[in-house]
Parts: C-alpha cells; structure tokens; sequence
C-alpha cells in the first residue's frame, strides 16, 4: 500500500510558531503510539498505527537556532547586536549546532513515522541528503556529501573550496521525526558571517543563487522537492492544510 505523506506549504512564518506547529504534529503522532505499546501490539502490527505523515514547507523571519550539541559561542553577535539587526534566536531540541534560517531559504520539517519507513536515523539523514542532491542536479549543480558531516555540500573533496549549501537536524522519539533540512535557495548569506555555521570553521555557505549567479524562482524548487521526497521515500504527497 503506498504510504501517504501529507504536505503543508506555510510561507513565511515566525521561526516559534513552525516550531509549535511541529510540535502539535509530533505530540500528535507520539500519543498515538503511546496508545499503541501500552496496548503491546504485536510489531507485525504497526502498519496499522493510525499515525500520520507530514511534510512542512517554510521560509523563516531572520533567525539563529541552536542545537542540542552546539556551542553558544558559535554565535559571534551578542544578544543586543542581534536584536539590533532584527535577527531572532532560538535554542532547539534537534540535533546539530549554530545556523540561520531566513528568506529565499527552503526549510523543510518531515514529521514522519519511521516505522512506516525505515528504523535507521542514519539511513534518514542520509535520504534527506539523497532527495536535496537530486533536487541540485535538476539546476545542473553537482553536489554531494562531505565525510563525517551531515548535510549537502558542494566541491567536498577540495580543500579551500568546500561549500555547505544545504543544513540539517533532526530529533526522534518512538521513531517519529521532527525538525528536518534548511536549504539555501535565494537566501542572503551575509547572515552566516555573524555565526560559524554548524560550528565548521574555515569553510565556506552558499545558495543556489550563488552557484548559478541569478536568482531561481522558490516555488520550482519546491515542487521539485516534492517530487524527489515521493521518489526516496517510496510515498505520495498529498498538499494541502490537513489540521
């Protein structure tokens, strides 16, 4: 039975109000499975889990986020400073360290049951790096992996040029995720000078605009982002607003 993902478009919106948001579709999803092994259902049986699959699409306000592992120091403006250019700040409960989130920015949040896919966090990153590297050769950008790090990088293997093009960080609870990868399309990458972004000193960030030298319409990437998700994760996506 093809496995249904249900996708969210919200525009731009306040980094905490995505975050209660994700929130509410998480707690949603982890009460249902509360239900589900205190019943001590058989696991044969968790198909049948009434949990449900979603796939938020966002750009946020200018805002830092912090994860679970990172560094405060990693942000190199004071709270004043930030305040002044109208940057927000957060710390989080995902994984990962310092980045920013803002305009012409795709940030993606898969609130998914894993246990209707794979029960691999490392095989999850690893196709949420696959779907982003797909999308990338669509605009004729070679992109890859980076050893040791996660998210998409572009020019990897030459030290001096590595770029980061595209972030990631996840948390997972009874195998549902939340929080997910902030892909730089049109975004103003004068923002991660004032932080070393996922505490990766010495190399470099970049955007689609930056790599094609114009500005790429949001809405395409969207749609192909889309289509990559259905392909990696074997599913369809449903669009709409669902709660």
């Amino acid at each position: 039975m093809t496995k249904k993902i249900f996708l969210e478009d919200l525009g731009l919106m306040e980094y905490k109000q995505a975050w209660d948001y994700q929130e509410f579709l998480f707690k949603k999803n982890l009460d249902i499975k509360a239900v589900y092994y205190s019943n001590q259902q058989s696991t044969n049986e968790k198909d049948l889990v009434e949990t449900k699959n979603y796939l938020l699409f966002v750009e946020h306000l200018p805002v830092f986020t912090l994860g679970k592992s990172g560094k405060e120091s990693h942000v190199l403006l004071d709270r004043q400073q930030m305040r002044e250019k109208n940057i927000s700040y957060f710390q989080t409960n995902r994984g990962g360290d310092i980045t920013f989130h803002g305009p012409g920015q795709v940030v993606g949040y898969p609130i998914l049951d894993l246990e209707k896919f794979e029960t691999d966090l490392g095989k999850y990153l690893r196709n949420l790096e696959e779907i982003i590297i797909l999308t990338l050769a669509e605009f004729g950008i070679n992109a890859g992996r980076s050893a040791g790090e996660t998210g998409v990088w572009i020019d990897s293997d030459l030290p001096g040029s590595e770029r980061k093009i595209c972030a990631m960080g996840v948390r997972s609870s009874r195998w549902i995720t939340m929080h997910g990868f902030a892909l730089n399309v049109n975004t103003d990458l004068s923002y991660f000078n004032h932080i070393i972004p996922c505490g990766i000193a010495n190399k470099q960030v970049t955007s689609i605009q930056n790599e094609l030298k114009h500005p790429v319409n949001i809405e395409l990437v969207k749609e192909i982002l889309k289509q990559k998700f259905e392909r990696v994760f074997d599913a369809k996506i449903i669009s709409g607003i669902f709660c």
